[in-house]
């Protein structure tokens, strides 16, 4: 049975970080991309960063030189330390998992909530 779950997200002033975690269970997942979207009220859900299972990853525009996502293949885990955090960074943060063995998988977790208050 696949789980991905989010946790870390909270309430932080703007110029703050906040430290996500995603762990993952029931997956290949040393061989998984790991990425973090995330969904304002309002908008399309945004690719925010992605890592991929030999560490090479990218981030959006918005967030280069502020996010910085890395996993540990021994913990299942995917983090992203967001720093210098502004309120347009406020929303709903989702780690997908996804690998291809004979054909693409592709999970979600539940999200968590990351608000960015000015």
């Amino acid at each position: 049975q696949v789980q991905v779950v989010e946790s870390g997200g909270g309430l932080v002033q703007a110029g703050g970080s906040l430290r996500l975690s995603c762990a993952a269970s029931g997956i290949p997942f040393s061989i998984s991309t790991m990425g973090w979207y995330r969904q304002a009220p309002g908008k399309e859900r945004e690719l925010v960063a992605e890592i991929a299972s030999g560490g090479s990853g990218n981030y959006a525009d918005s967030v280069k030189g502020r996010f910085t996502n890395s996993r540990d293949n021994a913990k299942n885990t995917v983090y992203l330390q967001m720093s210098s955090l502004k309120p347009e960074d406020t929303a709903v943060y989702y780690c997908n998992v996804q690998w291809f063995v004979f054909r693409r998988n592709s999970y979600w977790g539940q999200g968590t909530q990351v608000t960015v208050s000015s």
